[in-house]
């Protein structure tokens, strides 16, 4: 679409400014060029300069020939302009300074649109909208033009963004290494209420914000076999022959800190192949076989997390991790410390942050550095190698705790195998010292299991390979310790320890709730916006009655410009005056979204059949964001359900603006931040002690949306923060659910006590959402009848009536509404700055 509108400095001459003038000072003979750094300007006549400059030069285009694309493109790199001199001043700074790094190893970063987030760590919001109105563009298409790199699955992604964005705004040394995934969380659609996986070409239009840097490339080797032989010293060395390697490409990213000045960078990971192209195969006519090479290493940074229920899927994920980890090692030691650095000082400079277990490989990889490559003794190689690495565990579910076989790892990473199969053997050793003739915990610690074949367990590697090892809320690590790795906590009682999840209140508050931050901001000046705990200053306001108008006021806007999102993205039309009941997540069984699937129908079926008078029901709109694993057959069905009840219901004349039900496909950041600030209720009700901490619960909090939720991850903070009395709780703890497993779960037995869960899931059952098809919802029935794995059924009655007190305090408008006021006001402690102070002083030694 070519843009021909015109505004004050569109014209078909191009515009000849100074280029050296509008960009930063770039370094010339020496590190530094002769004076400071410099930005360009902050007004509106030098805005339009740098972004027309960038647009004729950049682009090679004129404003009057120019598509909505080139516009945005060349806005991006206007606005990294200013971002520019900030890195390169950080980069030099953090090389003279010598302060310990934060090596963040992370296979997710869920970063969001960038656009939008620069302009705000620059502060030109105001300025760029001048500037782009003065040449007759409007800066909300370019915004919308932007594609949301999908680089994560989930709260993991988007917890390792947060935690970058923080550690940028306080000024802390931080790389943040990870994959530049070509394609990544797959785009969600619907064919015939069914999830249909298409990919996510997130570079299709070109990526502004990325820096490609082809001479940093990094050699990883894969396959083969090793060798012993002696040293020079008389030594017995082993070493590695690989089979095949692949080149890793930088892609550096700016992360900035919030107004400081600071920019750190985010390095992703692209695997190119050695040798490419067979110019003899080609010019033979095999035109496939001639970059087959070039296929086959590029699949490691092909897509974010490939289906691993084949073999060749599996394969895949540990080439993928073990690429980056080698990468982002490499890269720290050969090409950011100095040349002559003592790497028996690497402690110092250096802390490398395993964020789950997808990158604990480089335990071993950073031995393999030290002891084959460097020279080192083995015992003073680990006793460095233990002070690199800090492990944080995301997960309660045995499934969720990677274990490799042991023929895959070693046909892949036969010395790294080795040196596991040593670690192992040394600690057990130390073990059974301390606990001599205690055989059974010594295979219950051991980091290689037998049964049922021989494999590597990754959290093991990473707990005996780290200087401290964490959960994310103060539930989740209690469990870890006494749950997941107890004799590991047993035996290493001061390595183990908490840090709550945290979300940036930049993103997540200030850019995606402008009515709410100005509100906020105009009561308690703007120190909020990096100092999370001032919001208890609002707290006097929730009595103020002329506040809570204006509080309220804000959500309905945010209402109604998310419902003006979704008509225009989804074609969802949704009724203004409802309350808007909100569960968006990733789709898993323990999350229980087939719970509130069971609220809403049995709501539906109240009024239905005359038990409920439509008119006497508080009317609410439901909505669901959720993805699906690929492979994950229970999770899909149950998305179909859920979209097959809502198709029903959204249908019914009988309740017609009493209950609607919207599932928007593919839910991102950018629609998280519509969505959120809309929000009434918010939907954390997974099954206690399954939950590690959850931070999309702490997002809708500071937006001033109630919880209904189970005592379960950071469930547990909010509610102790906020209070009792705003905070909808239900549910089993999780000693009951342990206690009712130990006796024998039966789900049939609540399904015959109970006529309202009767009644659902008979109606469910019995094909009214499937146009008659009993089969289609069979599987999802049959699965909660008889298995229930997450006891849906037995919290169902207690979820009922939770909900039965939302809608008498949502009823009384000033109730809710100060309940909503202090949720924002008592949430500071959620966000991920003081996550990163407590990394500091618990782990990072920093």
């Amino acid at each position: 679409m070519t843009d021909t509108s015109r505004g004050e400095y569109a014209s078909d001459e191009l515009q000849t400014t100074d280029v050296h003038r509008i960009g930063p000072t770039m370094p010339m003979s020496s590190e530094r060029a002769s004076g400071p750094v410099e930005a360009p300007d902050k007004t509106v006549e030098e805005f339009v300069a740098a972004f027309l400059n960038e647009l004729n030069f950049g682009q090679g285009v004129l404003l009057s020939r120019s598509t909505i694309n080139d516009q945005y493109l060349a806005l991006a790199r206007t606005v990294r302009q200013y971002l520019m001199a900030g890195w390169l001043e950080t980069g030099v700074q953090r090389r003279e300074s010598g302060r310990k790094t934060i090596g963040y190893l992370s296979a997710e970063y869920l970063l969001g649109r960038q656009l939008s987030n620069a302009l705000l760590a620059t502060d030109l919001q105001d300025i760029a909208d001048e500037a782009m109105k003065q040449c007759g563009i409007d800066i909300a298409a370019l915004r919308a033009q932007e594609i949301e790199p999908g680089l994560g699955n989930g709260g993991l992604g988007r917890l390792a963004a947060c935690f970058v964005d923080s550690l940028a705004t306080m000024d802390v040394p931080c790389i943040g290494y990870g994959i530049r995934y070509e394609y990544g969380i797959f785009r969600q659609t619907f064919e015939d209420n069914r999830q249909v996986e298409v990919p996510d070409s997130w570079l299709s239009l070109g990526s502004p914000w990325e820096f490609p840097h082809p001479e940093r490339q990094v050699r990883v080797d894969f396959g083969g076999r090793t060798e012993t032989y002696t040293d020079d010293q008389g030594r017995e060395r082993s070493r590695w022959i690989p089979d095949w390697n692949v080149l890793g490409i930088p892609y550096h990213h700016m992360v900035p800190g919030f107004r400081n000045g600071t920019v750190n960078t985010l390095r992703l990971w692209s695997a190119k192949a050695t040798q490419a192209f067979d110019l003899q195969i080609f010019n033979s006519g095999d035109y496939a076989a001639a970059v087959r090479a070039q296929t086959f290493a590029e699949n490691i940074s092909k897509v974010l997390y490939p289906e691993d229920s084949t073999p060749q899927g599996k394969e895949l994920r540990l080439q993928q991790q073990y690429f980056f980890v080698a990468c982002s090692l490499h890269d720290f030691i050969q090409n950011t410390l100095p040349q002559d650095f003592d790497l028996r000082r690497l402690p110092e400079r250096i802390i490398f942050q395993l964020n789950d277990t997808h990158p604990v490989i480089a335990i071993p990889e950073l031995m393999r550095i030290l002891v084959d490559r460097k020279g080192f003794d083995w015992d003073e190689a680990w006793d460095i190698t233990r002070q690199c690495f800090a492990y944080t565990c995301h997960t309660l579910l045995p499934e969720a705790l990677e274990v490799w076989s042991a023929e895959l790892l070693g046909r892949l990473l036969p010395r790294h195998l080795e040196i596991i199969y040593r670690i192992n053997k040394e600690f057990l050793e130390e073990v059974r010292e301390t606990f001599p003739g205690d055989e059974m915990r010594i295979r219950s610690m051991s980091i290689i299991a037998e049964h049922p074949e021989r494999s590597v367990r990754m959290a093991y590697l990473a707990t005996i390979g780290s200087s401290k090892v964490n959960g994310v809320a103060e539930l989740h690590s209690q469990l870890l310790r006494d749950k997941v790795l107890p004799e590991f906590s047993q035996y290493w009682t001061e390595k183990f320890t908490n840090v709550t999840n945290g979300i940036t209140p930049r993103r997540f508050v200030f850019l995606a709730n402008r009515r709410l931050s100005d509100l906020i901001t105009d009561k308690i000046g703007s120190g909020w916006v990096t100092d999370l705990e001032r919001l208890r200053d609002l707290e006097p306001y929730a009595d103020d009655a002329d506040f809570r108008a204006e509080f309220a006021a804000v959500k309905q806007a945010n209402k109604e410009r998310l419902f003006k999102v979704l008509q225009a993205r989804d074609g969802i039309e949704l009724p203004e005056h409802a309350m808007l009941d909100v569960m968006v997540k990733r789709l898993h069984e323990y999350k229980r979204q087939s719970l509130k699937l069971l609220h809403i129908v049995s709501t539906y079926e109240s009024i239905i059949s005359g038990r409920m008078r439509a008119e006497d029901a508080v009317p609410r709109t439901f909505v669901f964001g959720a993805k699906a694993a690929p492979g994950y057959h229970m999770a899909k069905e149950t998305i179909f359900l859920i979209n097959s009840v809502a198709a029903t219901i959204n249908a019914d004349e009988r309740v017609k603006d009493v209950l609607s039900v919207a599932f928007p496909a593919n839910y991102n950041v950018t629609l998280a931040e519509k969505l959120i600030p809309a929000a009434d209720l918010s939907e954390q009700i997974s099954l206690a002690g399954k939950e590690a901490s959850g931070t999309g619960n702490m997002k809708f909090a500071l937006n001033g949306a109630l919880t209904i939720g189970t005592d379960d991850g950071a469930n547990v903070e909010i509610r102790q923060l906020v209070g009792d009395d705003n905070f909808f709780l239900f549910g089993m703890t999780e000693p009951e659910v342990e206690q009712l497993r130990a006796e024998g779960y039966q789900p049939t037995s609540y399904y015959r006590s109970n006529d309202r869960l009767r009644a659902t899931i008979d109606l469910l059952a019995g094909g009214h959402f499937t146009r008659g098809d009993r089969a289609a919802s069979a599987q999802v029935v049959d699965n909660l009848l008889t298995q229930d794995p997450f006891m849906a059924l037995a919290d169902f009655q207690g979820y009922l009536d939770a909900q039965d007190r939302v809608d008498a305090v949502y009823r009384d408008t000033d109730a809710w509404t100060r309940s909503a006021i202090l949720n924002v006001a008592r949430s500071g402690f959620f966000s991920s700055d003081r996550s990163m102070r407590d990394y500091l002083d618990r782990i990072w030694n920093a």
